[in-house]
């Protein structure tokens, strides 16, 4: 963990990079995956459309996992536990699991599940953001570990089990957004 860290002490540059990184990552996600449903074409194939509805439950679930964990074993992230003169956060919350790494690889996986081109793209994505809440210290690689793992999980059981609830729930919302949406795409 302070090898890693230390890049970013020795190399101001780096830090201030995954530091502004992190300060957009979980809404780059988020407004990243509901792009993938607006290029899903009204009428056309659902697949896009599973895979973000998919991608935000399983982010639900994965964060709702990390509280459950987080309330039985609290860590304290390492910039506090190691007293580091400049962290790049101030959060104080758990530090295992990580939030932004659970979020990100629950969205990617479940992308990757359905489409595996789009899925390799926020895979990378969600690589990118993992490796950044090492460099600014904000977590322990345990804890980007552990949620790159909670992350997969809640992917596979929402993708897997859960596919007959999105499916429901895709066609209630693409009620709404298919009339909205088909014009541009005639127009397009």
């Amino acid at each position: 963990y302070k090898d890693v860290y230390d890049v970013s002490l020795h190399h101001h540059w780096v830090g201030s990079l995954f530091h502004g990184v992190e300060a957009v990552s979980i809404p780059f996600m988020i407004v990243v995956t509901c792009v993938l449903w607006l290029f899903a074409r009204p009428g056309g194939s659902r697949k896009w459309k599973l895979a973000a509805g998919s991608a935000l439950v399983s982010a639900g679930v994965a964060l709702a996992i990390n509280k459950i964990i987080s309330a039985i074993w609290f860590r304290q992230r390492p910039f506090v536990a190691h007293h580091i003169a400049h962290p790049w956060i101030s959060s104080t919350d758990a530090s295992f699991p990580s939030d932004h790494s659970s979020a990100s690889f629950a969205i990617a996986f479940a992308v990757l599940m359905l489409d595996p081109i789009a899925g390799g793209v926020f895979l990378v994505f969600a690589v990118i953001i993992a490796v950044g809440r090492l460099f600014i210290g904000a977590h322990y690689p345990s804890d980007v570990a552990a949620g790159v793992l909670i992350g997969a999980a809640s992917a596979f059981l929402v993708v897997r089990l859960g596919r007959p609830l999105v499916a429901w729930a895709v066609k209630l919302v693409e009620r709404v957004t298919d009339p909205v949406l088909r014009p541009l795409w005639r127009r397009a």
